[in-house]
């Protein structure tokens, strides 16, 4: 049984901290234990639920404190784990440097963003992004990246091309199952008649999501006479978010537009949408969204960033980024199809396939137990440059 030691800079929600919890509640050939940078967010207590020792630093945001550095130290040494898996830029630069002065363990870094973008992506993040390029040489045995389209990126900013691997997301698809009685639950509490195709969209507020592009597309179909309700599902997705009410007026969208801030109830939102869309703009590396929606037989329109034309394939539409019309036009195509039973069951179908045939949970969990062991091994096994590839 391997012993494996997690450094992930928070566990608040998110892609990289979803991917952690699952990896460590399904996987049962390893012993797992997580180190928090910061405090406990939302997933302390379910991973200490599925009975994984969860470890905080108390570093504030931001912010290295030598008490912090020390304490995992203190960690590393008391595991004394066979690998260190690091989770994002400031737990792969940091950890991985305590990680390596402090044990033999190997260390495996976690790369889970494809773009930065200057004004936008913080400077922090932009900063140790090229640190951890500068030193990809000397400190990781393996650069795991959750897509393809990070890959490319990550070598073009110099990090070590022959230590790459891609592993995907995996996705529990009995817990995202198409489920009738969770549709209408939804849809009774949002007062959506089933003839009224709802649109959606789960994602925080933030500039990588663009709801802005959204927004703009969905006034144009509004304009084109579409009836539609289109639910804004995240954190800060509600009505105290001024940016966001400034654009809902603009657009004239008021009677359209339903802000559910955040749920913890997404395989049941997943299944009340008819459609749904992810809008953004840079940054996504492999948009968990997308995955989600599907195994519950939603399909989906998409902007082509990160890894999302390939997780979608044939069973959506793809756009380019920051084009509303182009969106809007995606849109209209597939609720015209909602309209035709047959066509659309065919295709809420191969929406669900898709997931359970590339991205179901206990195959990732299999390639990253083998990555582990590869890294762990007397004998370092070149990573490939993408691990997975499409069924």
């Amino acid at each position: 049984m391997l012993n494996v030691l997690h450094i992930i800079t928070g566990l608040n929600d998110g892609g990289a901290e979803g991917l952690l919890y699952r990896l460590c509640a399904y996987d049962k050939k390893s012993k797992h234990t997580v180190v928090s940078m910061m405090d406990e967010g939302k997933y302390a207590p379910l991973l200490r639920e599925a009975g994984i020792v969860v470890h905080c630093l108390g570093m504030p945001r931001g912010r290295v404190t030598v008490r912090g550095l020390l304490e995992l130290r203190r960690l590393l040494k008391a595991h004394r784990p066979d690998v260190v898996q690091t989770w994002m830029y400031h737990a792969d630069l940091i950890g991985g440097l305590v990680a390596r002065f402090s044990c033999n363990a190997p260390v495996c870094w976690g790369i889970r963003n494809s773009t930065l973008m200057r004004g936008v992506s913080a400077f922090s993040t932009i900063l140790a992004a090229k640190i951890c390029a500068l030193l990809s040489g000397f400190v990781p045995r393996v650069i795991i990246c959750c897509s393809r389209k990070a890959a490319e990126v990550h070598h073009d900013l110099g990090y070590s091309a022959e230590k790459m691997v891609c592993i995907p997301n995996g996705y529990d698809i009995g817990l995202f199952s198409p489920d009738r009685e969770k549709r209408s639950k939804i849809r009774n509490e949002l007062k959506i008649e089933d003839k009224i195709p709802l649109l959606g969209m789960v994602a925080r507020f933030d500039p990588q999501k663009d709801h802005e592009n959204l927004l703009k597309a969905l006034g144009v179909l509004k304009r084109s006479g579409r009836n539609f309700r289109c639910a804004l599902v995240g954190t800060n997705m509600t009505c105290t978010n001024q940016s966001m009410q400034e654009i809902i007026q603009k657009e004239q969208l008021t009677n359209k537009i339903l802000l559910i801030g955040r749920r913890n109830d997404i395989p049941a939102i997943m299944n009340a949408l008819d459609l749904h869309i992810l809008s953004s703009s840079f940054g996504e590396a492999f948009p968990n969204v997308l995955a989600e929606a599907m195994a519950c037989g939603t399909p989906c329109v998409t902007t082509d960033v990160g890894d999302a034309a390939f997780i979608v394939g044939e069973s959506g539409w793809i756009v380019p980024p920051k084009d509303p019309n182009a969106l809007a036009k995606a849109i209209e195509i597939a609720m015209e199809e909602r309209t035709n039973a047959e066509q659309w069951s065919k295709r809420t179908a191969a929406a669900r396939e898709r997931i359970a045939a590339n991205f179901e949970i206990g195959a990732v969990v299999e390639m990253y137990q083998e990555c582990w062991k590869n890294a762990s091994g007397a004998k370092q096994a070149k990573p490939k440059r993408t691990d997975y590839v499409e069924r």
